[in-house]
């Protein structure tokens, strides 16, 4: 049967098989590169987050230094000095810890927006696409 009509019609079902195995390697090419510029911008925003979070937990950090010398200051007028001078150093000790919990807490909440660092929207689409592949293969 090596010689029978059936062989160039197998010849000519395999272009349009070959023209869909192209199609879909471009579209999973496309796809993939997409998919690693949504990563790219989810990581970019994380990563600026993560920043500014850090750069205010800096911040608390140098208030909170701050604060200290002048509870220390504080301290040292309210035994030498008399009540108004040392009544407006912890007026002023009581001002820098409130601005470090301030600074504090909007650090957090950043930090928090930006964990976990890893591109969660981006490995959502590829595992969707992932499945959406499996399924159209099996049919």
């Amino acid at each position: 049967m090596n010689g029978t009509p059936d062989a160039p019609a197998t010849g000519r079902q395999d272009a349009p098989v070959g023209d869909l195995v192209k199609q879909a390697s471009e579209e999973i090419s496309h796809l993939v590169r997409t998919e690693l510029r949504l990563a790219q911008t989810e990581m970019k925003q994380k990563g600026k987050r993560f920043g500014i979070g850090g750069g205010l937990f800096g911040g608390a950090g140098l208030v909170s230094v701050l604060a200290l010398q002048a509870a220390v200051a504080t301290a040292v007028v309210a035994l030498a000095l008399v009540w108004p001078l040392w009544l407006s150093a912890l007026v002023v000790t009581v001002a820098l810890f409130a601005l470090a919990g301030a600074l504090a807490a909007v650090g957090r909440d950043k930090v928090r927006q930006a964990a976990p660092p890893v591109p969660e929207e981006a490995i959502d689409n590829v595992k969707t696409d992932v499945t959406h592949i499996k399924e159209s293969a099996h049919r």
